[in-house]
């Protein structure tokens, strides 16, 4: 624990996005009544970076939704990185069009918001195009939010959450206006990994994540998953991404349910003569859906 942390007596905790972002809402979920300060970071790049360069203390970041898919870079960021996966929430994703007092739908002639919140109100969203209203991507759902605000800007509106609203002093134009009403997205709680010296405390929790890459020859993957079937070992996900400067070579990620944490570890350990080499990117407690 850093002297300044001692000090605020609040964990910092990054996001990507400003205040208001899904990401604050998945943050104060899983921390609860702890007493939080939230950092918010421009990109996922910057939010890996935060914890190394002292600006926080933990960080929440987005992996799959439930519409979209999976984040696949932020796996890579998360390999690359001295994190290690501590926990994970559920979300919820309610997206509103968000703009100044007084507006209707049929005032907005521009809408802002991250790509991903897009993709996820098509449904709402396709008549607004077929006459003739832009959507504009951008770098975040409550950044566009703040920037109609800090703008004055009628006529443009942002797809958001209600605590972007309010932090903003804008009103819902039109309320939970994504396609599918079951929209969850997915969020990894990571933390610095751990010096020997500190105490190991997930071996209570019963899901973990790991990477690794196989040997180039027919069949190196089911072998693996009938290895982790044997072992009573569920597999929830797998994501497979491109090995740089290895065409057509891939890491795998996945993330496995278990019931018993001695025959996880005896499954870790029958994978081994058959894998390349073998990352354990956290092991914590699943998340309520």
């Amino acid at each position: 624990m850093t002297e300044e942390k001692k000090l605020n007596d609040r964990l910092r905790v990054a996001i990507q996005g400003g205040y208001g972002a899904f990401h604050e809402i998945a943050a104060r979920k899983y921390y609860k009544e702890t007493n939080i300060e939230i950092i918010p970071c421009d990109t996922f790049i910057d939010l890996f970076e935060s914890v190394p360069l002292g600006k926080a203390d933990s960080a929440v970041v987005a992996i799959e939704n439930s519409v979209a898919g999976s984040l696949i870079p932020n796996y890579a960021l998360l390999s690359r990185s001295e994190f290690k996966v501590t926990g994970e929430v559920y979300l919820r994703i309610v997206q509103n069009l968000i703009g100044l007092p007084g507006q209707k739908v049929k005032d907005i002639k521009e809408i802002h918001s991250h790509p991903m919140a897009i993709l996820q109100c098509q449904e709402f969203l396709e008549p607004l195009r077929h006459r003739g209203v832009k959507m504009v991507e951008s770098i975040d759902t409550a950044l566009s939010a703040k920037w109609i605000r800090d703008n004055d800007l009628k006529g443009v509106a942002a797809l958001a959450s209600d605590l972007a609203a309010d932090m903003y002093g804008l009103e819902l134009i039109a309320s939970s206006v994504e396609s599918n009403k079951r929209n969850f997205t997915r969020f990894l709680v990571v933390e610095p990994v751990k010096t020997p010296e500190e105490p190991d405390t997930n071996k209570s929790g019963n899901k973990a994540s790991i990477c690794f890459t196989l040997p180039h020859h027919v069949g190196s993957l089911s072998q693996v998953l009938s290895v982790l079937a044997y072992y009573k070992i569920n597999l929830s996900k797998i994501q497979s991404l491109p090995i740089v400067g290895r065409e057509w070579e891939y890491f795998f990620y996945l993330d496995v349910l278990y019931d018993d944490y001695s025959m996880y570890k005896k499954a870790l350990s029958a994978i081994q003569p058959l894998i390349d080499q073998l990352e354990i990117l956290g092991e914590y407690q699943s998340g309520e859906r």
